[in-house]
């Protein structure tokens, strides 16, 4: 139990004093001051103070006020020699050796209430051999340390140093490719887009910088502490690409690079002087395409990779990565345009488009529908979408919708179109699934109450494949129920869309954001809907 006096362990001069009274157990930590709270715990324990809390002792250090805070309330405090009468005084402060969590350095401090005399170096040295601390000690620091009552670091470790992992480093740059380049007046260029990276065969690519090894470390107590070694990463090899010299990546072919993080891929690159029309037919390439001409009517380019043409599409299916019109689509209510990540045009009219990521448009939109994963973006001096249905997941942006003559034009974000028409064609094909495997089971059952014996060829043969027939049609249902899971999921996960139109939103014009509808009576200019609590709301551009 604590008694009438009060007893103080450390100063200002240390960062930090703690006080023992009969009102409990004060700390006080000096500005500026750093300390391990495991010197605090440890005087604590000497002195068998009750129920403080270690979460306190850390808060306290970290604030470092310099103004006493109450940690405990009971405490016993360790008798002096002087208190015990058989006892001689001693005339040293007892040594304590406190060694960090991670075994790196060892603190030496001095008790004075044990004695007022300060311990030598050579008492030092030997308090570190009976705390078993044998490695990294500084002598400079143990002479220049008994000069004082301040507590010092005695001891340090070497930490280990980890290995560094192996790093892919690129020899090109993608950031820019399909961007526009802005001009004069801060107008975007359509027409320098730069779609295409192209390299020539034994290009290089990438170079692998390779990992290294670990250097161990030793600790206080002389053992030795592993280090991690860093890790390996393969080559990103990908299609028409070779490894030289171990650690260079270079192209084997003339084409475009894919850059697909886990590979690097060169895709052979057509170009097509003319356009496309009876002198060369439709086009189905593995790789890019570039058209310098039209695209006529009738006919159909799909390629793996991206596809860019310098005219305009003509009533024409055009299907790749990316898709790059600088002409525009003249539509004529069979042109359809199909892009795995973008499309950029011109202008579409009385079309189909359709991408995964965005659509980009430098001119007007008329009577087409537009489906967008992401964004659907209008530049230029029109900017404008009349009639048909634009469909996009996150934002649609323009300077105005539908016309003055109030033509309908149907508007609609916060719903990825790709994955909603995914989710609409696995929905129909799990139910056609479970009806046609209903269909079997029954016939089955029926059959199975025959005479097999009296049953003819044909008929056993029929039984055969109706069952061999059911456990694909199951496995085809079961991963159907998963992907519609996942894809309702994703849907749930669909942030609000917004439509942002820096012009006017003429009468006619039908919004839907997440599935909440508004139709236009009247005009609304410089603004940008969106939803909140399920409501369609106007706010300034």
């Amino acid at each position: 139990m604590a008694d009438d006096e009060v007893r103080t362990e450390g100063s200002e001069e240390e960062g930090y004093l703690l006080q023992f009274s009969a009102d409990g157990v004060f700390l006080t930590i000096y500005p500026l001051t750093v300390i391990d709270s495991a010197v605090i715990t440890r005087i604590l324990d000497e002195y068998q103070a009750e129920d403080y809390d270690e979460g306190d002792i850390v808060r306290i250090i970290k604030s470092a006020s310099g103004e006493p805070e109450k940690i405990a309330d009971k405490y016993t405090a360790p008798k002096k020699n002087a208190d015990i009468d058989e006892a001689v005084p001693e005339e040293y402060a007892k040594i304590f050796v406190d060694v960090s969590k991670d075994r790196m350095e060892a603190v030496v401090r001095f008790d004075l209430t044990y004695g007022s005399k300060l311990p030598t170096a050579d008492m030092v040295r030997d308090a570190l051999k009976e705390k078993k601390v044998v490695y990294g000690i500084d002598e400079e620091a143990i002479e220049k340390g008994v000069q004082s009552a301040s507590f010092f670091v005695a001891a340090t470790g070497i930490p280990p140093k980890h290995g560094q992992n192996a790093v892919i480093e690129r020899k090109f740059d993608l950031s820019d490719a399909g961007k526009p380049k802005i001009g004069a007046n801060d107008r975007a260029n359509y027409k320098d887009l730069n779609l295409f990276h192209l390299v020539k065969r034994n290009t290089l690519l990438a170079v692998r910088i390779p990992h290294t090894d670990g250097v161990p470390g030793k600790d206080v107590y002389g053992n030795t502490v592993a280090a991690k070694n860093g890790r390996p990463v393969p080559m990103p090899v990908g299609k028409n690409t070779k490894v030289i010299e171990d650690n260079k990546l270079v192209a084997a072919i003339d084409g475009q690079i894919i850059d697909k993080k886990s590979t690097i891929a060169v895709d052979p690159h057509l170009v097509l002087n003319s356009g496309v029309n009876v002198a060369t037919g439709s086009i189905d390439f593995t790789g890019s395409v570039e058209i310098k001409g039209n695209v006529e009517q009738g006919f159909v380019v799909k390629a793996t990779g991206d596809v860019e043409i310098s005219g305009t599409v003509n009533g024409s299916i055009i299907e790749g990565r990316n898709v790059f019109i600088k002409g525009g689509v003249n539509g004529m209510n069979r042109a359809r345009i199909k892009a795995a990540e973008d499309v950029r045009m011109a202008f579409a009219e009385s079309a189909d488009v359709e991408a995964r990521r965005d659509i980009y448009v430098s001119d007007v939109v008329l009577h087409t529908d537009l489906r967008a994963g992401k964004k659907i973006i209008l530049e230029g001096k029109k900017a404008q979408i009349v009639g048909g249905k634009t469909e996009a997941g996150e934002e649609i942006r323009v300077n105005s919708l539908g016309n003055s003559s109030q033509v309908i034009t149907r508007v609609s974000v916060g719903i990825d179109p790709n994955l909603q028409g995914q989710y609409k064609e696995t929905v129909a094909r799990y139910k056609e699934g479970k009806k046609r495997l209903q269909q079997v089971t029954q016939m089955l059952a029926t059959l199975s109450k025959m005479d097999i014996s009296k049953l003819s060829e044909d008929r056993l043969e029929q039984i055969n494949q109706l069952t061999r027939s059911q456990f694909p049609l199951a496995g085809q249902i079961r991963r159907d129920e998963t992907t519609i899971k996942k894809l309702e999921q994703e849907l749930a996960d669909m942030k609000h869309g917004k439509i942002r139109v820096a012009g006017t939103i003429y009468p006619g014009v039908r919004v839907s954001i997440n599935s909440i509808q508004k139709q236009f009576l009247s005009e609304a200019k410089h603004c940008q809907l969106s939803l909140e609590d399920e409501v369609i709301v106007i706010s300034p551009y």
